[in-house]
């Protein structure tokens, strides 16, 4: 038996992204939203172990009521049970003091083995925040894992990318992963997942119940700032030549020849 805790995080569909450009964050209130596509992975790579080994997966998703969704999704995938970390105090938290919070939460759980964590999340796209809860925990991290080879005892086998194939590891237990694309294909909700989804009760961990620092979470907790949010302006210049005979034409490729030979490259 092996528990496994997958932190997942609700992020806005590529076509729905707005950001908030008096306080440099995304707006995630009424966007339409989707589990982050790199978590995806992760959650399946914690059902391949407990399938393979036995045990409990829950997952942990930090963001406003709606990222609940995330949960009840990754429920009706097979996870277990799930636990959704929000509150207004949390809003604007940078990788630090989400990984901080987060960390409180996964205190809170229950115990665990295992943390497996994306890659990267599409919106922030940093991969740091994993990485940053091992850190908080005091606990072993191994990044960018492709495959898990076992697990016994109180440690377990991974294959870790690199860049010419695949590093062996032996990392001891708790410890926490990141899983990249080739550690699974993630299945689809099933019909009975999606109806036990809808009847799980998901527990709210706010500010009251992990009783942070103030000063170490949201905003003021947040040592990173977006400092300058602008949508660059795409222009072109144009010059339009016209040719109605062969004597227009080859008075327009002369012009043109002209152009190209003072007109500065614009790629370097």
């Amino acid at each position: 038996m092996i528990k496994i805790i997958v932190p997942v995080k609700q992020v806005p569909e590529t076509k729905s992204v707005k950001m908030d450009e008096a306080t440099g964050t995304v707006i995630r209130q009424g966007v339409e939203s989707i589990i982050n596509p790199l978590d995806l992975y992760a959650i399946e790579a914690a059902i391949m172990l407990k399938e393979q080994y036995g045990g409990e997966i829950t997952v942990v998703s930090m963001g406003p009521p709606q990222a609940e969704d995330a949960i009840r999704e990754a429920i009706a995938m097979g996870a277990d049970s799930g636990i959704l970390v929000s509150d207004k105090a949390f809003a604007g938290s940078d990788t630090w003091a989400t990984a901080c919070i987060l960390s409180e939460a996964i205190k809170r759980s229950g115990g665990y083995d295992l943390i497996i964590c994306g890659e990267r999340a599409t919106d922030g796209d940093t991969g740091q925040v994993g990485p940053a809860i091992a850190c908080r925990l005091n606990l072993p991290a191994a990044t960018y894992i492709n495959h898990i080879e076992s697990v016994a005892g109180n440690e377990c086998r991974l294959g870790r990318m690199v860049e010419n194939g695949t590093e062996k590891l032996t990392m001891k237990l708790p410890g926490l992963i990141t899983v990249v694309k080739e550690a699974g294909n993630p299945r689809l909700p099933t019909l009975r997942g999606k109806l036990k989804a809808k009847k799980q009760e998901i527990p709210v961990y706010n500010q009251e119940i992990l009783q942070l620092d103030a000063g170490s979470i949201g905003l003021k907790g947040s040592p990173t700032r977006v400092v300058k949010i602008f949508k660059p302006k795409v222009g072109r210049e144009c010059r339009m030549f016209q040719a109605a005979d062969d004597k227009q034409l080859a008075g327009a490729l002369d012009e043109l020849m002209k152009f190209l030979e003072h007109k500065e490259p614009v790629c370097r």
